[in-house]
């Protein structure tokens, strides 16, 4: 896995477990420190590969760092399967399948209903009066965030620009890794913010909100976006447990992504308009089970596990109280 600080990847472990109990296989589940120890997981691959295993399930911090135990794999014709985001732009016929969420689609779905919940506030801005929306991105290298980060501008700006405000009045700014060649860069009226902290750890991720939060007034920000539990834990820890959302940041709407206990009581007091939630427990549960087909030899294709909206009025009900983890 990509680590093992986050509740996220513990959640994923136990769907793990029960498709190894199911399917009758014994597996160990590893991740580094934090998903900045990119060379810890390469590390734990390359041990995991000695040990002659039937499969490997790889969520990769980044490709290029396992381009050789990739290759290694495929000539001791070992199968890999991706999980979480996978392995993004691995070389041809090394990964089997992937058991993980369409990011890009599930960020859409938080550029949505945050929209839904500015409209007016968007409608309303204009050049003299701009006003911007963050999307904090806990790193430039995960295909996962930066699925998501993508994926939330992009449809954002397609709901902006289907307004008065027109894509000719939006500018796509900050981090380049999130800047795209057709982004529109010259608007005035409305600003999107791609922030990312100068790593993934906790302390980078709180910094850096701190930077946001420092300027939200000046910048008029209006939304929020952030992209992982990390981030989500560093926007809470700079503004007080998010107490401060609902006094000196009243009427900023943040939408998170995952869960968490921080982060469930921050949309259950309603700091928080909502945030996605993904299925952890099916993506390791289907991690499992893909590797365990390719090992026997059957086809296997990529899974999408699923995400959902939530909020305070929903967070409950049984179809999303199971996806979200402590």
């Amino acid at each position: 896995s990509k680590g093992l600080q986050h509740q996220f990847w513990q959640t994923v472990k136990a769907g793990s477990d029960a498709a190894a109990a199911q399917y009758g296989v014994e597996i160990t589940f590893e991740g580094p420190p934090s998903e900045a120890d990119i060379q810890e997981q390469v590390k734990m691959l390359q041990n995991a590969l000695s040990k002659k295993p039937a499969a490997i399930a790889l969520a990769a911090l980044d490709t290029k760092a396992v381009l050789d135990q990739l290759q290694e794999a495929v000539r001791r014709k070992i199968p890999i399967v991706g999980f979480d985001s996978g392995v993004p732009n691995a070389p041809a016929g090394s990964i089997k399948a992937n058991a993980s969420t369409d990011n890009y689609a599930a960020a859409g779905l938080a550029a949505e209903e945050m929209f839904a919940a500015l409209k007016d506030k968007i409608e309303a801005a204009t050049p003299a009066k701009p006003v911007t929306i963050v999307v904090m991105n806990q790193d430039a290298s995960g295909e996962s965030l930066l699925s998501r980060g993508k994926g939330f501008r992009d449809k954002m700006v397609s709901l902006i620009s289907a307004t008065k405000i027109g894509k000719a009045g939006i500018r796509v700014q900050g981090n380049p890794a999130y800047v795209a060649a057709d982004s529109p860069k010259d608007g005035k009226a409305v600003v999107i913010e791609m922030v990312v902290p100068a790593s993934p750890r906790t302390q980078d991720a709180t910094a850096a909100a701190k930077a946001v939060f420092a300027q939200v007034k000046q910048a008029n920000a209006i939304g929020m976006f952030c992209s992982n539990e990390g981030t989500v834990v560093g926007v809470l820890a700079a503004t007080n447990d998010g107490a401060d959302l609902a006094t000196t940041y009243r009427g900023l709407v943040v939408i998170g992504y995952d869960a968490g206990k921080a982060q469930k009581d921050a949309v259950r007091k309603g700091l928080f308009l909502g945030s996605i939630t993904q299925d952890p427990y099916q993506i390791g549960f289907k991690a499992v089970e893909l590797a365990y087909k390719a090992f026997k030899g059957e086809a296997v294709a990529n899974v999408d596990t699923g995400a959902k909206f939530y909020d305070k009025s929903n967070m409950d009900q049984k179809d999303i109280a199971i996806l979200l983890y402590d």
